[in-house]
């Protein structure tokens, strides 16, 4: 995952986008037995064509391994959710017994270019339209509006403390995940540097570049499939998670949020996946939200119900999201700690997910009761248009 780099730098060489595809989908082919085994391949990604000038890239397959060649692979976009629109796409294939196994890679290189171009690509998860009016930063500058819309609702000063402290928890727990962006990060007083002031004059109103998540260079890479598909590749059950339920919702990408004080379509996507997977958010060991920002990361928390509107940022400061609270969130740094290498995040959550429930997290490991062998994610694209929520189950 990345390439450590803090800034773009245009003399400094760095990995290409083929480097990161190659290197997570090599990674899962070794632990399923090589490319023989699978049947079909997705991968998803945001903005490959403007951040690198590449384009096709379902035909990168073979690259990774030449018994790929000749096999089914699409590409699937869907801005910051489209990780997790690839799992859907292979999912879906082995629910329609189309495929039995299928590898799936979420991919994005974003250093290429200056912070304030990247920002004008990004927008384009946004209605562009907008653009011109809109921030120069803008998504930072839609979720600073979010941000702003919680303290006047709830007041600045709590608000603002368990912003910092959701910084705080990504950070702590990205410094147990080798493979993190913030794992080096050896600051101190966490706390005291999540407070720092905004500067509106240079950045936004409400948020510090340590409410925003990375830009980040990266891919991740997880294999789906059958019992048949199990069987075939010789991996254990207890190796393996279950797809228990998925909820996938849009929202009209034109229009401004409903409520800048609710992430409605994640919400939505959330609710479905569990109902569908018949249980409730009492069921979840932990949780994998799309904390782009950390005032997402609150929403979140809300979103679940796991705290009442406007409650979330107690919840937050009570502890209970952290790794040895309640209901422990993000726990190898999520999108501030670990990163946010956009097409890759949704993939990226999976693999966390199914690290925790397997017990295979290394020092990241949290406990899993017996009694709630659910892990959730919670993937969204753009300002909450694109959600996609997946609940992931304990084998044994």
């Amino acid at each position: 995952m990345g390439t450590g780099r803090k800034e773009f730098h245009p003399k400094k060489p760095r990995p290409a986008l083929e480097d990161y595809f190659r290197e997570a989908g090599a990674g899962t082919l070794a632990q399923i037995g090589g490319g023989q085994h699978v049947d079909e391949c997705v991968v998803g990604n945001f903005m490959a064509e403007r951040f690198v000038r590449q384009a096709h890239l379902n035909a990168f397959f073979p690259m990774i391994d030449e018994q790929l060649r000749h096999k089914p692979a699409t590409r699937v976009e869907g801005a910051c959710a489209s990780g997790g629109l690839a799992l859907l796409a292979g999912i879906r294939s082995v629910l329609a017994g189309t495929a039995e196994v299928v590898l799936t890679v979420g991919i994005e290189v974003q250093n290429s270019v200056k912070a304030v171009y990247g920002a004008d690509f990004l927008a384009l998860a946004g209605w562009f339209p907008n653009r011109k009016s809109g921030h120069a930063y803008f998504f930072p500058g839609q979720f600073s509006d979010r941000t702003q819309a919680y303290y006047d609702a709830w007041g600045k000063e709590k608000t603002r403390r368990a912003l910092a402290r959701w910084y705080r928890h990504a950070i702590e727990n990205a410094r147990l995940c080798a493979t993190a962006q913030e794992y080096a990060n050896t600051t101190k007083d966490l706390d005291t540097l999540g407070m720092s002031e905004p500067d509106a004059a240079t950045f936004t109103p409400c948020l510090n570049v340590m409410d925003c998540s990375k830009v980040s260079d990266g891919a991740s890479a997880i294999a789906i499939l059958s019992e048949e598909g199990l069987q075939r590749t010789g991996i254990d059950l207890s190796d393996a998670v279950e797809i228990s339920g998925i909820g996938h919702t849009v929202e009209d990408i034109t229009q401004p949020p409903s409520d800048p004080l609710e992430l409605t379509t994640l919400k939505t996507a959330a609710a479905k996946a569990m109902n569908m997977a018949g249980i409730t958010r009492d069921d979840l060991a932990t949780v994998e939200t799309h904390d782009c920002f950390t005032i997402a990361g609150i929403l979140g928390v809300e979103a679940l119900g796991l705290a009442e509107k406007g409650k979330g940022a107690d919840f937050v400061l009570e502890g209970h999201s952290s790794r040895e609270g309640k209901i422990p969130f993000n726990t190898t740094g999520g999108l501030i700690g670990w990163g946010h290498p956009t097409g890759a995040t949704g993939v990226h959550m999976a693999v966390t997910l199914w690290e925790q429930l397997s017990g295979k997290a290394g020092k990241a490991q949290i406990n899993i009761p017996d009694v709630r062998p659910f892990g959730l994610s919670m993937n969204m694209g753009g300002d909450d248009k694109t959600a996609v929520s997946i609940v992931f189950k304990r084998t044994t």
